[in-house]
């Protein structure tokens, strides 16, 4: 490298997309051609650096041979299995002076790394990204189509900037991010000790620290999201767990919409114990309140997107399982960081 960024041999300025992984071999194949066929500026080279969490259904094989093919895509082992050691390991190897985040389990416009490296040199964040789109899988049934309306449902997702396509601005996070070189070097890596929400606490870290986040409805993706409700719930549980632990490390506040899921698991627990010493009408009545913000949810959703009736009779369902899962992950959450315990390795395994 002649200097920090740039190519030695072509002159060019590098940008390095990143992305860990592990056990997906069916994926990795489309999202390799996917991210290596993306557009870059004039000026500009792309390097693709995958992390693997010691796959062991042949995912280390495929990225062997993918990598042969095209010297762009570099692999490198992460034993430490978790999104954060990988996104660590990865920010060693790259040799960009930007860095863009993937996900597999994502797809990108064509354009997504140029308007990642356009929005960074336009509003000068130290971290860049679109918002958060859910759209099912082709030819998924309607369990999936709900999970995403929920998902992209404002009402649902308590007022959160990431969700609405339409905003540009600032945001306190973003959906993967993309980073000057210099952000981790004023602000560090990624926590190991979280395995989840290390994003979130990453950009708390940058704003704290006086930087700026920026979300760019230009940056644009779509997530697939889970299509069993089982994994959903397992998903949010550790969502739920792992946030009390981030606003530890920081002393931060938690926003309403973080601590109402966690309120009303333990107001239901509440009831339930009214009802088993005699009185039924707090349990009553905090269900009832609860099955009409549900509904109220349920016709936010079929207000702002248009849905068959087959998903939307599923969208209550998918609500509930949100809250109660997200909540029931707090309660833990909480209880172990006052307790001041280690986080349980129980909450760290794969949701997918």
């Amino acid at each position: 490298m002649a200097a920090e960024g740039i190519d030695a041999a072509s002159g060019l300025r590098t940008v390095s997309v990143i992305a860990p992984c592990r056990n997906e071999r069916r994926h990795i194949g489309a999202f390799v051609a996917s991210a290596l066929a993306q557009q870059v500026p004039p000026g500009w080279r792309l390097e693709l650096v995958v992390a693997d969490g010691q796959s062991d259904d042949g995912t280390r094989d495929e990225l062997a041979r993918l990598a042969a093919a095209d010297a762009r895509l570099r692999w490198i082992d992460n034993p430490g299995r978790i999104v954060s050691a990988g996104l660590n390991r990865m920010l060693a190897a790259a040799s960009g002076d930007v860095i863009v985040r993937m996900d597999i389990h994502s797809e990108y416009a064509p354009d997504y790394v140029a308007q990642c490296i356009a929005a960074l040199e336009r509003s000068r964040a130290d971290n860049v990204g679109g918002p958060w789109r859910a759209e099912p899988d082709a030819g998924a049934g309607p369990l999936q189509h709900a999970v995403a309306a929920a998902f992209q449902s404002p009402a649902v997702a308590g007022g959160a900037r990431s969700r609405r396509l339409d905003y540009e601005g600032p945001v306190d996070t973003v959906y993967l991010g993309a980073w000057p070189r210099k952000t981790f070097e004023r602000f560090g890596g990624f926590d190991e000790q979280l395995v989840r929400n290390q994003d979130d606490e990453h950009n708390l870290r940058v704003v704290k620290g006086g930087g700026r986040v920026w979300q760019s409805r230009a940056i644009r993706s779509v997530y697939r999201p889970r299509a069993r409700l089982g994994q959903v719930a397992r998903q949010y549980l550790q969502y739920g767990y792992w946030k009390p632990f981030v606003m530890r490390k920081h002393g931060q506040p938690a926003a309403l919409r973080h601590l109402v899921p966690a309120l009303f698991v333990a107001a239901l627990g509440a009831g339930v114990l009214a009802l088993l010493l005699g009185a039924a009408w707090p349990l009553l009545a905090l269900l009832l309140a609860y099955a009409a913000a549900v509904l109220a949810m349920t016709a936010g959703v079929a207000r702002s997107q248009r849905v068959h009736a087959p998903v939307l009779l599923r969208v209550p369902a998918v609500i509930v399982v949100y809250h109660l899962a997200y909540g029931a992950g707090s309660l833990v959450g909480w209880w172990d960081v006052t307790r001041r315990r280690s986080p349980r390795a129980g909450f760290g395994s794969l949701t997918r």
